[in-house]
């Protein structure tokens, strides 16, 4: 037989193949579910499953390797966020946030707009996006965007671009913000296709084509960059102590004993490499082994991008401390919320700022001017998780505890007498002397942990199955909060320092100078103004008749802060009874109060709701469950200064201790 001739061999009648063959088969199917899905008979591809865009993506990878030096470099940062549940609220609030005031050039807020209208309903969008799985969000940042009039041209054929790539017609809207020294457009995409189907974008895509299609347009727009421009740039990062883009040079040059030669064939690449490795050995990231050989720090960039982290906090705190009148020393600059500060202790002090921190992932910050003289940056996660902080007012910061609290204790230890099992009934025969309203909270924070982890089992009849690890789960719990709600702040007051001098009520400065631990205070910074205005306070308070001296020091009213807090309500409520034309009925401990819920006011001593009932109406300590609640009828009781409360006049209505 020739080289050319083969002679076929024929298998049995009926047979479906040999062994080999099987498992070729059986090979392809595994591949075929690795990628994501499993061989639909008939239709056409669409890479809904294992993602679209992705062979854009390997398409621009594999250009020429200097491509990215030539083109406008482009920042892209990209989310997908998970709708269900809370997501919408959280997505609703998100596009709200982004079209808060001062982001454009003449500081009014955000404008949306679309692929055809400068204006767009953002709640019609968030509308449509009812019942999708997820929504992408999208920072994209050109390093020259200070050179564009208007991004919206850009954006609009940036996303043309998406769509061609991802062959699809794409639901989305942006937001352009120019409160930054770098320009941005914040766009949002439905996470659905033109069909209806989950739209599945290729992880490669995400991560590297759309930044690649970006800087084209960048550069088709303002040119690309000259072999000068290039050079400057590459210089400048010599010295640069943050990760760059000769760094990641060096990180690919390592050998197979982890060592990096410097090239030595272009002079210009020798000295840029040189310069940058004697950087990084002053740095302590790199260490000289032998004649031109260098091994590079395991952390190096881990390092690198946390150190470029830092110095971005401390350019952020010197000009909002500046902007203020508030300049301070570097030296009194403390950074929270970064791995040195794991330690973090409790803050008290006034507010500069609250700025985002990170605008993709939601997570803000805020820059407090302590009592302790030192001006502090803190990370508190994500927008919801705290209230709104106004510039001025004075607030307390505390990390969260990620233990479990004594509820979590005693849950465990009345289940552990009870086969494991708990719910209100067995609390009250457990423990006689247990109220209702305290049983239910045990309740409500077992519910909490159940819709955050699901690490505990609640049966039809409300009864819940508690783990013998059940702790453990708590433990988890929390951590998982802290890393969306790091600290919890308190608003101690919301009225600025100077104002609560001459005051007419019950004020922070107050609280401090009758407290038998009063929190200590530095003489400089912000601690040197609050010990100035405790010393006016003082003169006011002794010129009223709420204070006197007695051998050199201050004694005050036995009852200084409840006379102060009521005349403020009594002042409020007579102007509020001016205002809705009602009688105001005074509550006092032991009282019920019933009526429907109106809103909510701030008083220097706290946040107060509006409770009307019939002709009249009262004034009730607030609390943040209620928020949800306005217009809706409530009942409670009246203990001391604060109130349980009863969503709803049913008597079986949730209780709100």
């Amino acid at each position: 037989m020739t080289d050319d001739e083969f002679r076929p061999k024929l298998g049995k009648i009926g047979s479906r193949g040999s062994k080999a063959g099987k498992r070729f088969a059986g090979q392809v199917r595994a591949a075929i579910n690795r990628a994501g899905g499993r061989p639909q008979r008939g239709g056409r591809f669409t890479g809904s499953r294992v993602g679209r865009g992705g062979a854009a993506a390997a398409l621009l990878k594999s250009r020429d390797r200097y491509a990215a030096f030539r083109q406008r470099r482009v920042m892209v940062k990209a989310r997908v966020v998970k709708l269900a549940g809370k997501g919408v609220d959280g997505a609703r609030a998100h596009l709200r946030y982004l079209q808060r005031d001062g982001v454009t050039r003449e500081g009014e807020p955000g404008g949306l707009y679309g692929a055809d209208s400068d204006h767009v309903d953002g709640k019609a969008f968030i509308d449509r996006a009812d019942g999708d799985r997820h929504q992408f969000r999208f920072i994209v940042a050109p390093e020259d965007g200070i050179e564009y009039d208007d991004l919206k041209p850009f954006a609009r054929r940036l996303m043309a671009q998406m769509e061609e790539d991802l062959g699809t017609k794409l639901d989305w809207v942006a937001v352009d913000h120019f409160n930054t020294g770098h320009p941005h457009t914040h766009i949002i995409v439905r996470g659905k296709d033109d069909r209806g189907d989950n739209l599945v974008i290729a992880p490669e895509y995400i991560a590297s084509g759309l930044r690649e299609r970006a800087a084209e347009l960048v550069s088709l727009d303002l040119g690309p960059r000259t072999d000068r421009e290039i050079e400057q740039r590459l210089r400048q990062e010599i010295e640069q102590e943050r990760f760059t883009s000769i760094d990641r040079q060096l990180l690919r040059m390592r050998d197979i004993e982890g060592l990096v030669s410097p090239d030595g064939h272009d002079p210009f690449r020798h000295t840029l490499h040189q310069g940058r490795l004697r950087k990084l050995q002053r740095m302590g990231l790199a260490e000289e082994f032998g004649s031109g050989r260098w091994r590079l720090d395991d952390e190096l960039e881990t390092t690198l991008r946390r150190i470029g982290q830092r110095g971005d906090i401390i350019k952020t705190m010197h000009r909002e401390l500046t902007g203020k009148g508030l300049a301070r020393s570097a030296a009194d600059y403390v950074l929270h919320g970064q791995p040195e500060q794991r330690d973090t202790q409790r803050v008290i002090g006034r507010v500069v700022t609250r700025g985002l921190a990170d605008e993709i992932n939601d997570r803000h910050y805020l820059i407090v001017d302590g009592l302790d003289g030192k001006s502090h940056y803190i990370d508190i996660g994500k927008a919801e998780a705290t209230e709104p902080t106004p510039d001025g007012c004075i607030v307390r910061v505390t990390p969260r505890n990620l233990e479990p609290r004594q509820v979590d204790h005693t849950i465990v230890e009345i289940a552990a007498a009870h086969d494991g099992h708990y719910n209100v009934d067995i609390h009250l025969k457990h423990d006689p002397s247990a109220t209702q309203s305290f049983a239910e909270t045990h309740v409500r924070r077992l519910e909490a942990i159940r819709r955050a982890t699901g690490g505990v089992e609640r049966q039809p009849d409300g009864t819940w199955i508690i783990a013998p690890d059940h702790l453990v789960r708590v433990a988890e719990y929390e951590r998982q909060r802290a890393r969306s709600e790091p600290v919890a702040v308190d608003n101690l007051s919301s009225i600025p320092l100077e104002r609560q001098v001459s005051f007419d009520g019950a004020t922070w400065i107050d609280r401090e100078l009758t407290s038998d631990t009063p929190v200590a205070v530095r003489n400089s910074g912000f601690g040197r103004e609050v010990r100035q205005a405790q010393a006016r306070r003082r003169q006011w308070l002794i010129a009223q008749g709420f204070a006197h001296e007695d051998q050199g020091r201050v004694v005050y009213r036995a009852n200084l802060l409840s006379v102060l807090r009521q005349r403020e309500l009594n002042r409020v409520a007579g102007q509020l009874s001016d205002e809705l034309g009602l009688s105001y009925a005074e509550v006092r401990t032991g009282d019920r109060v019933e009526g429907t819920l109106r809103r909510s006011i701030e008083l220097t001593s706290g946040k107060y709701a509006v409770v009307e009932k019939s002709r009249e109406f009262t004034l009730v300590p607030w609390r943040s469950v209620l928020d949800n609640h306005i217009g809706k009828d409530v009942s409670g009781i009246m203990r001391g200064e604060g109130i349980s409360w009863s969503i709803g006049r049913q008597r079986s209505g949730p209780s709100v201790s």
